[in-house]
């Protein structure tokens, strides 16, 4: 379950994961804020030394560490403005996987 505090904050009161709070280059996550892009995985770990072979595009080699994990939703922001790309190779890999795929700015996701 989630509840919404703000339109910048998140709180998953039966999980392990806890956006505080995001902005343009910016996210806290569990108490650490991070400045670049990061992985949130189901389990609660963070990757945050990943960057995407094309910084404006999801590609599905820069997805490796998620390929085979198993999981029910992949959400991927696609930046503050929304301008990021995901090529359909990755939708089409995850969704026939039985994973839903969920595209959004990063505001929303």
């Amino acid at each position: 379950m989630r509840i919404n505090t703000n339109k910048h904050s998140e709180i998953d009161i039966f999980g392990v994961i806890l956006i505080e709070k995001y902005g343009f280059g910016h996210i806290r996550v569990n108490g650490k804020d991070y400045h670049r892009d990061v992985i949130i995985l189901p389990d609660g770990k963070i990757i945050d030394s990943w960057w995407r072979k094309e910084g404006h595009r999801f590609q599905l080699e820069d997805l490796k560490p998620l390929l085979n994990m198993e999981m029910q939703y992949l959400v991927l922001g696609t930046g503050y403005f929304g301008i990021v790309k995901v090529d359909r190779e990755v939708i089409e890999y995850f969704k026939s996987r039985g994973v839903n795929v969920i595209v959004k700015n990063s505001r929303e996701a």
